[in-house]
């Protein structure tokens, strides 16, 4: 069976690869420095206030890209189709904001300091979402190629990031930002849960 992609999925996969197709074009025109998301505290002559939202569809190289719309295209249509489209949207936005925040917080606290770009934290809000609604889904790895309840897979890479993120794994990898995304979306599901709007 075929993975239906749902509309507004459809158009955020869309814009993704649009803007990597951009900023891949930096002979011409490097966008990479305006679009990322600089620190607003510690570097205020690089932040621009639209940072706060492209930095969330754009990417650092194909590798990024394709992980994180992989995820979108086989995890989010079943999010999407739960809370609709306009709310889904909200929810991703928000989600990306909240990876922002926290990855802003962090680099102030001296953990990061670098300047964060990708959809990252919005993706991780993804994976919450689908955790709190189909926990005993079965997720097959691609490697190994083993099936992993989502509750348990997920959790695990929420808890590598919170180590990882803890500990410094010395990368350029915003650990704090998937973790901010991810209590952004469960933060979210939760109170639209207790209001009865889903």
């Amino acid at each position: 069976m075929g993975i239906r992609i749902t509309e507004v999925i459809k158009n955020i996969l869309i814009v993704n690869v649009l803007i990597f197709i951009a900023t891949i074009i930096e002979p011409l025109v490097n966008y990479r420095p305006y679009l990322m998301m600089w620190n607003p505290l510690g570097d205020s002559d690089n932040f621009k206030f639209y940072q706060v939202f492209t930095h969330m569809f754009m990417h650092a190289d194909f590798r990024h890209l394709f992980f994180n719309m992989l995820v979108l295209v086989m995890l989010g249509p079943a999010i999407e189709s739960r809370l609709g489209g306009i709310k889904f949207l909200f929810f991703y936005i928000i989600s990306g904001l909240g990876a922002m925040l926290l990855h802003v917080l962090a680099s102030q606290l001296g953990a990061g300091g670098f300047p964060m770009l990708g959809a990252s934290g919005a993706i991780n809000g993804v994976l919450v979402a689908f955790m709190m609604f189909y926990p005993n889904q079965r997720l097959m790895l691609l490697f190994p190629p083993i099936p992993i309840k989502a509750k348990y897979l997920i959790g695990g890479l929420l808890l590598i990031d919170v180590f990882m993120g803890t500990l410094g794994s010395g990368s350029n990898v915003a650990h704090f930002a998937h973790i901010g995304g991810a209590l952004a979306g469960f933060l979210l599901i939760t109170i639209w849960r207790k209001q009865g709007e889903i």
